[in-house]
């Protein structure tokens, strides 16, 4: 994949956005999910990981008019919490926040939803079913 065709929506290693994160995300939780990602850059793994990334940005897109509760919907929203645990350490309270930040933060939502219109709101319900429903 083309590197101007990757997906907007992560951008390991992306330095004007650390100091939001870590506003926004307490300090050793921050330090952790930099550290993987950290880990991911030296071992020139973000290529690979950007294009499973876009694999699966389409697939949730191709699902956005579905029910995010379905099984379908919930087998692809649970990569996406596998792929962001490859990222950082999210609990389901952080990745059910994480998902209501797709909505309320225009650039989360403008981005997202260039894969499709809804995908955002549909990311968010599907996250936010798959927190809730979580084997504890």
């Amino acid at each position: 994949m083309a590197n101007k065709k990757k997906s907007k929506v992560i951008r390991l290693g992306n330095k004007p956005t650390e100091k939001e994160a870590s506003n926004l995300w307490s300090g050793k939780k921050f330090e952790e999910s930099s550290a993987k990602v950290n880990a991911l850059l030296k071992e020139n793994q973000v290529w690979n990981l950007e294009d499973e990334l876009e694999v699966l940005y389409q697939r949730l897109a191709n699902l956005r008019h579905s029910d995010p509760t379905s099984p379908e919907a919930q087998k692809a929203i649970g990569e996406w919490y596998k792929m962001l645990q490859r990222m950082g350490n999210y609990s389901m309270e952080a990745f059910k926040i994480l998902g209501q930040t797709y909505v309320t933060d225009p650039r989360f939502k403008a981005t997202f939803d260039e894969y499709g219109e809804g995908l955002a709101v549909f990311m968010r319900d599907a996250m936010a079913y798959f927190a809730d429903n979580a084997k504890k």
